[in-house]
């Protein structure tokens, strides 16, 4: 029976806590130290008998894990990962892959000449709802995909901005977290292609967005929007209706509607929205549940990391495809900035 693997972490917050108490639930592997600067982490790791170390180079030159999750702040993401690709050490990088396209572009460079795995943690991938709706747009249940609406609106509680970076550019919903979304709908629907915006800072007044308005354009031909508001109460956001974190109250609401020619789906409400016979306004709709699995989707991408670091599966979003989303929020603020449309291909380009 083989030994389990030895995975270490680097950021000791609220995610990288999270990530500990998978590793330490999973009998397949183990928790083999923990880096972080903060005297918090030290404390942390010293009631777990962990090795700590207040930098991820000493930990992978003491500890030789077998795999490090990153889950630091979005600014350290590339050195850290860069150091995983030099030390020989697959890693599990927390979204976003980087702070900037441009760091993304280096950092796959440095991947391809070294040859490790990289697997960026766009958990939702791993969600049944998310597989659910990719395979109902995929396999043409609902014909051709026509619009897509995304709904990301809740209220973040005032002390949350007591945090100094969030309330500064790159500090808000737009990359913390609509990218979420962006790869959702990216996953689910196919590449956006180009980008309209508005932001607004009007509530609160911070360097940084509250509030945005997006306009997509599918390759597949579909038009999508979506809005995006942390300053108001409301149930219509992915935190609130999936159920896939306990501390929020989940809602009985969807946040996305996929919808095609031959009928749409509600999504995470999952249901499916048709005409069982002569189509057309004037007649009924039938509205049928599509049945799900269970399963946590953090569990899932840890089996996953596990099957990576072994040479058994394929990252489900490399670093490559997790810059693509990247470059779609690039896109939305750059459109924001300029009031033009703005193609994410063209800010990879730039940044290239």
């Amino acid at each position: 029976m083989n030994a389990p693997m030895r995975i270490a972490v680097a950021g000791a917050g609220l995610i990288g806590r999270r990530h500990i108490e998978l590793i330490e639930a999973s009998p397949d592997c183990v928790l083999a130290g923990i880096a972080d600067p903060s005297p918090a982490a030290k404390e942390f790791a010293q009631t777990r008998n962990t090795p700590w170390h207040a930098d991820h180079r000493a930990l992978l030159a003491d500890e030789k894990p077998d795999g490090l999750i990153i889950a630091s702040p979005n600014a350290l993401h590339f050195q850290m990962a860069l150091d995983c690709a030099q030390a020989g050490v697959p890693g599990l990088i927390e979204k976003p892959v980087t702070d900037t396209v441009a760091a993304a572009q280096r950092l796959c460079a440095a991947i391809r000449r070294a040859g490790v795995p990289m697997l960026v943690g766009h958990h939702r991938r791993h969600n049944p709802i998310i597989k659910a709706a990719r395979e109902a747009v995929a396999s043409g249940k609902l014909g051709q995909l026509t619009a897509v609406v995304g709904l990301w609106l809740l209220k973040k509680p005032d002390d949350y901005f007591d945090v100094t970076w969030r309330r500064e550019h790159g500090g808000g919903p737009l990359l913390i977290n609509l990218i979420h979304d962006i790869d959702n709908l990216r996953f689910i629907c196919g590449e956006i292609i180009e980008v309209q915006a508005l932001t607004s800072n009007k509530v609160r007044g911070f360097a940084v967005e509250d509030t945005a308005a997006l306009l997509l354009r599918f390759a597949n031909g579909a038009l999508g929007t979506v809005t995006v508001s942390d300053a108001t109460p409301a149930p219509w956001s992915w935190e609130l209706t999936a159920g896939e974190n306990a501390v929020y109250p989940r809602q009985d609401q969807p946040c996305y509607v996929f919808a095609g020619t031959n009928g749409s789906l509600s999504v995470p409400t999952m249901e499916l929205w048709s005409y069982p016979q002569n189509p057309g306004w004037h007649a009924p709709l039938s509205r049928n549940p599509v049945a799900l699995a269970g399963y946590d989707p953090l569990v899932e991408q840890l089996r996953h990391f596990l099957a990576v670091i072994a040479g058994r599966e394929q990252p489900l979003i490399s670093v490559e495809d997790a810059m693509a989303t990247l470059a779609v929020v690039e896109a939305v603020s750059e459109a924001a900035r300029t009031g033009q449309k703005i193609s994410p291909g063209q800010i990879m380009e730039q940044t290239a």
